[in-house]
């Protein structure tokens, strides 16, 4: 008896309903952390995003982030702290027969902040930042690994490159991120 009930917890936990994923309109909520510019030193960056999916299983994604990258200037480290907001277009790539597994790519539009040294244009070594805090424009690509935990929790991790020439300090950062998503009209 306690292998009969051992095997229908392992075969409830391991069968899924693969037909209520990735639906049309279905809606998921979704919050990710990650390095920025390589995995070493103080950098970080997160955010939080909706996503609908289209009738091909496709997704846009609306979200705002926080970046946050420490740089060095003598001994004094000067804060800069990006606040965006974005909004894109993932397509899947690849995903596998049980709907386990999916490889997207993303393009998408990024708007936002830069706020530099927090305003603050005069160092502690008595010498003036030229750069200064400005709005930001442009884009950025990605590719996410989606894998479902249950028809409601998956588990992301990803890859984006976001291009952002109205920058004075990086036109361009590289993230690595980790998350999870939800589903919120399974």
């Amino acid at each position: 008896m306690r292998n009969i009930t051992l095997f229908i917890l392992l075969l409830t936990l391991t069968v899924s309903a693969q037909a209520q994923r990735r639906l049309h309109g279905q809606q998921g909520l979704q919050w990710t952390v990650g390095k920025v510019d390589g995995l070493k030193g103080n950098t970080i960056h997160t955010g939080i995003a909706l996503s609908q999916f289209t009738k091909n299983g496709h997704q846009w994604k609306f979200g705002a982030e926080y970046l946050r990258k420490k740089l060095q200037y003598g001994k004094q480290i000067i804060p800069l702290e990006q606040f965006t907001g974005e909004a894109g277009y993932c397509r899947t790539v690849l995903s596998d027969a049980r709907k386990n597994f999916f490889f997207t790519g993303g393009i998408s539009g990024v708007a936002g902040y830069e706020l530099l040294n927090r305003s603050e244009t005069l160092l502690d070594d008595g010498s003036t930042l030229l750069s200064e805090s400005k709005f930001l424009f442009g884009g950025a690509f990605s590719l996410e690994i989606e894998t479902y935990i249950t028809d409601s929790f998956i588990l992301l991790t990803g890859f984006r490159q976001r291009i952002l020439p109205g920058s004075t300090v990086n036109k361009f950062h590289y993230q690595w991120s980790v998350g999870l998503k939800f589903i919120i009209n399974n």
